[in-house]
């Protein structure tokens, strides 16, 4: 029942802020509620008190009580939602699919697929000496098992 009413309240908050986008909602057997949001063009901190109190303003402490916890995806976190892809264009990504591991540049994000690119050094079809290729890869979201920006320093 809690989780029913915490889903329409957060529906709610996201319909007046749809640059914002669940991630994830669990609500323990102790109503311990815990919401991970992401966002277009990233999450501040008042975008988590904007969820935060559309959800906490609304439900009554008296009737039931709870704890609620409203946080963004963190800077490691695998990419769950087709608008992360979007957000995170021109990022290097590894994304792991049942044939392997692929590290790239995320240049195309689709509704049906993402397309990674990335440089490597091979041997010259002709003579001695190695040269730089520029390789492309096109993954189906079906077929990604997890994709992770890397983070440069």
């Amino acid at each position: 029942m809690l989780k029913n009413k915490v889903e329409e309240l957060l529906e709610t908050a996201l319909t007046e802020r749809p640059d914002l986008f669940l991630i994830d909602l669990t609500v323990s057997g102790d109503n311990s509620i815990k919401v991970i949001i992401d966002g277009d063009k990233g999450v501040l901190v008042e975008d988590c008190m904007f969820v935060s109190r559309a959800i906490e303003h609304n439900l009554d402490r008296e009737e039931q009580d709870f704890s609620l916890e409203v946080m963004s995806a963190g800077a490691t976190a695998p990419l769950v939602n087709k608008r992360q892809y979007k957000k995170n264009l021109k990022r290097t990504l590894a994304v792991k699919t049942a044939s392997g591991k692929t590290e790239g540049v995320l240049t195309k994000a689709t509704d049906n697929d993402i397309t990674l690119e990335w440089k490597v050094r091979e041997p010259k079809p002709v003579g001695k000496g190695k040269i730089t290729v520029k390789k492309e890869a096109k993954i189906a979201f079906d077929d990604i098992v997890e994709a992770k920006v890397m983070i440069k320093f």
